[in-house]
């Protein structure tokens, strides 16, 4: 296992960043927009922090998502890995969409292309609105030319009502003709022409919700909040769609058969069978990690499938690991993988890619809580508990995202994330509710002198509103960062 000092420093460097832009202050009047926000600060005055990133279909743009509500598109630039420069690119946005209120989930057209502006849209559904597609706006310094209306939008309600259902998990799957919306014990299937218009397809993942047991202990309660699809050039003759829920449930649904159920089953389940047999041959995983107790999990953030598209990835909120499945065995667990840390509420995603070694498999790629980029190798190649095989300190806050590029050289991360400051941090630079930016001791370089508070006393309370510390959010470091990925190969192998 290497460390950012040890051997694994070697197989990463960092080749572009756009710096920490939890550090950037709010613009003064008249000085225009931040690059990184319309407003750096949120609503309640916490600065602006990356939550997500993903690749475009063409790998030529990542689109980040902010807490802000500000979608952004970064280029890649041409010299990226060709740069002699021993310092890293600075990463700048060329083009932005603000929102105007929050987005649960966000999907890239799986027809991007940089040279086809038209090609360029973006999939997002915010609460009590319909699910909206927007252009990729180039970049401007007005305010009101980045709140653009969408150029489509696809109303998501319930069946006896008006009321709009927000989608909690989208999937745009190649050719791109169709998306697929997660919503409460739904899922629903959108064609992409057919504008200001209901779903084509509703699947009821329960028979019905009026139900008093709510399904009768059939099929799979719970809000959708993953979706993952089954790559296309697998052979299997399936297009399966994995749908994981805040229950802890898991679902595969052919939409190649009008979305008909394949399969269910709850995972908390398949933890406890395996933990049973965990403990009737102690010596199975001996040294190996972490038992599968100790992975714990609080509702399903992610549902991947391997390059193959034989086993199926699953990632859950306030976990210590991710579950491992052969879908040609239908709920019966394979593997878990040890050491993967998402000890909070936020999602942390993970990505794929074909194994470069002998034993098979493939590789998993994952952000950690505390800011560690983690690999696991040959997964899918062994049983029970699956070491890492190498990480890295690539941030100081969660990273939310860690997405390979398609031609496997290059790697990209996000992170951002807010806390609040012990009481005892006499150091911590924070940012009140009621708008005063303050830091307490000496700080860090750079972080007292901008302190516009009125009163200049510094003191914990005031009239003003000002509150104790430990009611006080502070941002973590935040910023997105692209390494290059030394002697990977450019060849895939089957898993």
């Amino acid at each position: 296992m290497g460390t950012q000092d040890g051997p694994s420093r070697d197989k990463v460097k960092l080749v572009a960043s756009t710096g920490d832009v939890a550090g950037y202050s709010t613009p003064s009047p008249g000085a225009g927009d931040d690059e990184y926000g319309s407003s750096a600060k949120s609503n309640d005055d916490v600065l602006s922090y990356f939550e997500s990133a993903q690749w475009t279909a063409d790998g030529t743009t990542l689109l980040t998502y902010s807490s802000t509500n500000l979608i952004s598109g970064y280029i890649v630039p041409e010299d990226l890995l060709s740069s002699k420069d021993e310092d890293e690119l600075t990463l700048r946005p060329q083009a932005h969409v603000q929102l105007p209120e929050p987005s649960n989930v966000l999907s890239g057209a799986p027809y991007f292309s940089l040279a086809e502006p038209w090609t360029q849209q973006l999939l997002v559904s915010a609460r009590d609105h319909p699910l909206q597609l927007f252009y990729l706006a180039p970049s401007s310094s007005s305010t009101s030319a980045r709140v653009r209306p969408p150029v489509s939008s696809y109303p998501f309600t319930k069946a006896r009502s008006e009321t709009f259902l927000a989608a909690t998990s989208l999937l745009w799957p190649s050719p791109g003709t169709h998306f697929i919306a997660g919503s409460r014990s739904l899922l629903a299937r959108f064609d992409v022409q057919r504008t200001g218009e209901e779903p084509v397809v509703r699947i009821r993942t329960i028979p019905s919700e009026r139900h008093l047991s709510k399904g009768g202990g059939v099929g799979m309660r719970g809000t959708v909040s993953a979706l993952g699809g089954q790559p296309m050039d697998t052979g299997t003759g399936a297009s399966l769609v994995a749908a994981g829920t805040w229950t802890r449930w898991v679902g595969l649904y052919d939409f190649g058969q009008a979305g008909e159920c394949v399969a269910t089953w709850s995972i908390a389940a398949a933890v406890r069978e395996a933990a049973v047999d965990e403990k009737l041959d102690g010596s199975r995983h001996s040294g190996q990690g972490e038992s599968l107790n100790g992975i714990g999990g609080d509702g399903i953030t992610q549902t991947t499938w391997s390059p193959c598209g034989r086993y199926l990835i699953i990632c859950e909120r306030k976990s210590h690991g991710a579950l491992v499945y052969d879908v040609r065995v239908t709920g019966k667990l394979l593997g878990y993988l040890t050491g993967r840390d998402a000890l909070g509420n936020q999602r942390v995603a993970c990505d794929v890619f074909p194994g470069a070694d002998a034993q098979g498999g493939f590789e998993v790629w994952s952000g950690t809580s505390s800011g560690t980029v983690k690999v696991w190798e040959g997964v899918g190649s062994v049983e029970g508990s699956h070491a890492l095989a190498w990480e890295w300190a690539a941030h100081r806050s969660t990273v939310g995202s860690t997405c390979l590029h398609s031609s496997g050289t290059v790697v990209a991360t996000c992170a951002g994330s807010w806390e609040f400051p012990n009481e005892n941090d006499d150091s911590a630079h924070f940012i009140s509710p009621g708008g005063s930016d303050k830091s307490h001791g000496s700080g860090s370089e750079g972080e007292g002198d901008d302190n516009d508070s009125d009163n200049g006393s510094g003191s914990e309370t005031n009239s003003s509103g000002s509150q104790l510390p430990w009611m006080q959010r502070r941002n973590k470091e935040s910023s997105l960062k692209i390494w290059s990925i030394a002697g990977f190969p450019s060849g895939t192998k089957e898993c």
